[in-house]
């Protein structure tokens, strides 16, 4: 019997100001990577220190979440940037988080684009290769978290730097292996059920159906599990009892 690990990432730390998004500390303890808003889209120095803190206490991977400059949009319009553009943006929001991590005793453990600038550098050869050499800079071996199949993880495995390969639960997919966008119909999976079932048929038989009934080969490396979302708690919880009847280890990579 085949044995299967998983690792539970979800996007953390993107409140700011006076303003709380998420549910932060009920849903670290069920996950083992977070992924922490770097102040583009989501977050700020208190909220990074704080977000953290509260990975260290729950021994959960600490990794950073930069994003395009869009505040105000969360990060999920695309803009149009150059390959260079991308390196400065992923190298100085990851550097940030790498310093708190450092101040808090841990390393910084990967890097994971957020929103637009993800999904831009999925099919696009020259971002990635940017996003790639901006992490590889980082030094301190930090992997890079990254959509499956996508020209990300084939720029990470040309370049030699670790990569770990990411799909979505609650996200449908394209016939090409992409996200579908946030702006048509049926982009989000809201039936916890289905999700979870989802993420289980990825990591045993590393497929998933496309959102027009494609079979799309996957290699599940981390699922991605948005803190943003209201039902975020009650998903996690649920995922977590469902690899354990199934037999999977949820860990960090």
């Amino acid at each position: 019997m085949t044995q299967h690990t998983l690792d539970i990432n979800c996007d953390m730390g993107e409140s700011f100001g006076a303003w709380t998004i998420g549910n932060d500390s009920a849903v670290m303890p069920l996950i083992t990577s977070a992924n922490i808003a770097c102040g583009f889209h989501g977050g700020d120095p208190a909220t990074i220190r704080k977000t953290v803190a509260l990975a260290v206490q729950a021994k959960v991977a600490v990794g950073a979440h930069p994003s395009l400059p869009d505040l105000v949009g969360f990060g999920r319009r695309t803009m149009q940037i150059t390959a260079q553009e991308m390196y400065d943006l992923v190298l100085y929001q990851a550097g940030a988080v790498a310093a708190f991590a450092h101040a808090a005793g841990v390393p910084l453990h990967h890097v994971k684009c957020h929103g637009a600038l993800y999904n831009m550098a999925a099919t696009d050869e020259g971002l990635s290769i940017a996003m790639v050499r901006a992490v590889k800079d980082l030094g301190g071996r930090v992997l890079l978290y990254a959509l499956a199949g996508s020209k990300m993880v084939a720029a990470a495995q040309q370049l030699g730097l670790g990569v770990v390969q990411e799909v979505f639960a609650d996200r449908a997919y394209e016939d090409n292996g992409t996200l579908r966008p946030r702006s048509l119909t049926g982009a989000m999976i809201e039936d916890e059920t289905f999700a979870v079932a989802r993420v289980i048929e990825m990591v045993q038989r590393g497929q998933v159906q496309s959102y027009a009934g494609k079979p799309i080969a996957v290699s599940a490396g981390t699922v991605c599990l948005h803190g943003d979302q209201p039902g975020a708690l009650k998903f996690a919880t649920t995922l977590r009892q469902a690899c354990t009847k199934h037999g999977i280890t949820v860990a960090a990579p």
